[in-house]
């Protein structure tokens, strides 16, 4: 719906506005989704494979300063999904940021912002089947099997669970939430109870001697830690999803509020925590981008089989990855087909409410992915993750620029804030923004992988427009279609 087919609706009378919604896209869903789904997906967004095996390769470079570093982008994760959660408020949307792009932003910002949050999930898919090969392979039993076609089969297992309906979606992420937050809480009490007791770990006396002995809280200096911002960004991808799930539960004014605020202290106790547990059990020059720093610790007490539990749980972030991807794009891209910015068949729904067409054109998308598994199977994986952090940081600058429009409408008397805000607006909105175009910037730091993918923001632009020449008409047409139902 355009933007002045917004406004229209918004000034008739209630009772209209209730018989059309707001976005033609939110019609059809179940609401199957419940309280405790949308708790556990926001846990598994704030959850996952940067935490479980990135950490690592980031502990190596920064040091224990790397807490500093996910403290520091956890609190700008909040203020996106805060600013997310408000506008939720105001309006529930399985479009999520898409529909709330289209209205404050126009059909433009929500063509972009559709697009390149599909980058994002499409390359971060094809990241995690790769991840999950790769993490298969692991055992001996599966060493035999080509990469490929473990890839294919866990893309064709998680797409299976994401057609049959969104409640098996939510049993799904909810029991992942469950085993990724009973590993860490696992974890973190093995770890106490090393410090208290003052535990041998690999020859190294546990505590803060660890740290001052080895260089101090920045052994490397500051710029590794700067660098390693844009990885840590990467690591909380997915936090966006409550907005989206928030579209298919029955009373998102009591959910979403609830999910959005618990995001901080996980992230502190999670992120953080974890990572000051990591540098207070050994130096980081002792962990490596090949293992799992949890893998790590445990193998230097002599936990036997750490590895293969690990292996298990680094599996599973994965799939949930690649599940939550397939849901949200399903969404995203159904929203979009309603307004005339995506193919037509995406707005297709099944007969559970499920929308097939966008979950199946992002499938195609992971295929090629497969392709990649066959013909570079060792570059696959950090070929694609860096495109994705392309997709991630465009989408939360978007969300806060239409946070920005939304207060200034609000402002101006043309719609009501809810009582659950985002805090100092819009110095936090405007913030934010910088911090993560400065996250961007960076990435040129990286001449191996980070330059190259800035070098694509060109092409990407180009695809954007031409793209937009393309499908203009036809979103100019529904969107006129749309106004003349609303003004009958």
């Amino acid at each position: 719906m355009s933007k002045d087919a917004v406004n229209t609706a918004a000034a008739t009378p209630r009772t209209d506005a209730a018989a059309v919604p707001a976005d033609a896209g939110d019609a059809g869903y179940s609401k199957d989704l419940k309280a405790r789904h949308v708790n556990m997906i926001a846990i598994g967004g704030a959850i996952g494979t940067g935490l479980f095996l990135g950490a690592g390769g980031r502990l190596h470079n920064a040091g224990p300063a790397l807490a500093i570093a996910y403290l520091v982008c956890g609190i700008f994760a909040f203020f996106v999904v805060r600013a997310l959660g408000e506008l939720v408020l105001y309006r529930p949307s399985s479009g999520s940021f898409v529909s709330y792009a289209r209205e404050f932003l126009g059909e433009k910002g929500a063509y972009v912002a559709g697009w390149m949050y599909f980058l994002n999930w499409s390359t971060t898919g094809i990241a995690d089947i790769t991840a999950i090969a790769l993490y298969t392979h692991y055992w001996s039993l599966f060493t035999d099997i080509p990469q490929w076609v473990l890839a294919l089969v866990a893309l064709a297992v998680v797409l299976a669970v994401n057609l049959i309906s969104v409640k098996i979606f939510g049993e799904m992420e909810f029991w992942f939430a469950i085993i990724k937050v009973a590993t860490l809480v696992g974890f973190m009490l093995i770890g106490i109870f090393l410090l208290a007791t003052q535990h041998d770990v690999g020859g190294q006396t546990p505590g803060l001697s660890v740290i001052t002995d080895n260089g101090g809280v920045f052994p490397h200096g500051v710029m590794p830690v700067v660098l390693v911002m844009q990885g840590v960004i990467f690591a909380y991808a997915a936090l966006e999803l409550v907005g989206v799930a928030a579209g298919e539960t029955a009373e998102p004014e009591k959910v979403v509020p609830r999910a959005v605020n618990s995001i901080m202290w996980r992230v502190g106790l999670f992120y953080v925590g974890s990572v000051v547990l990591l540098a207070l059990l050994l130096p980081g020059s002792v962990y490596s981008a090949d293992q799992s720093p949890f893998v790590t610790v445990l193998s230097k007490i002599g936990v036997p089989a750490a590895g293969d539990v690990m292996n298990l749980v680094v599996l599973t972030a994965a799939m949930s990855s690649l599940n939550s991807g397939l849901y949200s794009t399903g969404r995203i891209l159904r929203s979009m087909a309603m307004a005339g910015s995506a193919p037509k068949f995406t707005a297709r729904m099944n007969r559970s409410q499920v929308p097939y067409g966008g979950i199946l054109l992002t499938c195609g998308v992971c295929v090629l992915g497969v392709g990649l598994n066959f013909l570079v199977p060792a570059q696959a994986f950090e070929i694609v993750l860096n495109v994705a952090s392309l997709g991630i940081i465009s989408t939360w600058v978007i969300i806060m620029v239409c946070h920005l429009v939304f207060v200034r409408r609000a402002k101006d008397g043309r719609l009501t804030r809810p009582s659950f805000r985002l805090p100092f607006s819009p110095v936090t909105e405007i913030t934010t923004i910088a911090f993560l175009l400065a996250c961007l910037g960076m990435m040129w730091n990286d001449p191996e992988v980070g330059r190259k993918t800035l070098l694509l923001i060109p092409l990407i632009a180009a695809m954007l427009v031409a793209g937009w020449f393309g499908i203009r008409r036809r979103v100019s047409r529904t969107a006129d279609q749309e106004l003349s139902q609303l003004t009958k």
